[in-house]
C-alpha cells in the first residue's frame, strides 16, 4: 500500500471484525484542494480507509499468505461530511466467513454517535496457483514493509513473526 488511510486499530477479532480510527487533520495535503476554503475528507478516501480496514481483517484471517484485493464496492452510502478535527471510526465485519476465494464485509463509519457512511465491499484472494503470472510471486499487498509497519504500530497480533536470520529458510542455503 502506498498510503495508509487509517491511524490505528482499536479492536480486532480474527476473521470476524476490525475497528480502526482515522484522525482527520488539516495537515493532510489532500484537504487543501478538496475543497479550497472548505476542506472536506473525500468519500473516496473513506472507502479506501474501509478497504484497508477490511483488507487487513480478511488478510490476517489466512495469516497474510494470500494477496487480498478489493474486488467490488457493492454499496456506499454517505450521510455526513467529515472535516479536519474529526475522528472517524471504521468498523468492518465479515459477512459469513472468510472463504478460500475471498470475503465480503459490511462496514460502518461513525463520528461519535453520528453515522457517516455505510459501505459493503467484496475482497478476492489471489494465491500463487490462481494469480496471473505477471503479478509475480511477491505479495504486493502485504509486503514486508507493510507487515513491519503493523508491528511498529504495536499490532503484533496482526502480523506473523519475522523469519529468523540465523535459521536457514526453505529453499535457501
Amino acid at each position: 500500500m502506498r498510503w495508509i488511510w487509517i491511524d490505528k486499530f482499536v479492536e480486532f477479532e480474527r476473521g470476524r471484525r476490525a475497528v480502526a480510527v482515522k484522525n482527520v487533520s488539516l495537515a493532510e495535503e489532500h484537504l487543501h484542494d478538496h475543497f479550497p476554503g472548505y476542506p472536506v475528507h473525500p468519500p473516496t478516501l473513506m472507502i479506501e480507509g474501509m478497504a484497508q480496514t477490511g483488507g487487513v481483517l480478511v488478510g490476517e484471517a489466512l495469516d497474510f499468505r494470500e494477496k487480498v484485493i478489493l474486488a467490488k464496492v457493492t454499496r456506499a452510502r454517505f450521510h455526513r461530511r467529515v472535516v479536519p478535527g474529526d475522528q472517524i471510526r471504521l468498523e468492518a465485519a465479515v459477512v459469513g466467513e472468510v472463504r478460500p476465494e475471498g470475503a465480503s464485509i459490511d462496514g460502518r463509519i461513525t463520528r461519535g454517535a453520528d453515522l457517516v457512511a455505510e459501505i459493503q465491499m467484496m475482497f478476492a484472494h489471489l494465491d500463487q496457483s490462481r494469480a496471473p503470472l505477471e503479478l509475480g510471486d511477491e505479495n504486493f499487498v502485504f509486503t514486508e514493509d507493510f507487515i513491519r509497519l503493523l508491528r511498529m504500530r504495536q499490532l503484533n497480533h496482526l502480523a506473523p513473526p519475522p523469519p529468523r536470520r540465523d535459521v536457514p529458510q526453505e529453499g535457501r542455503p
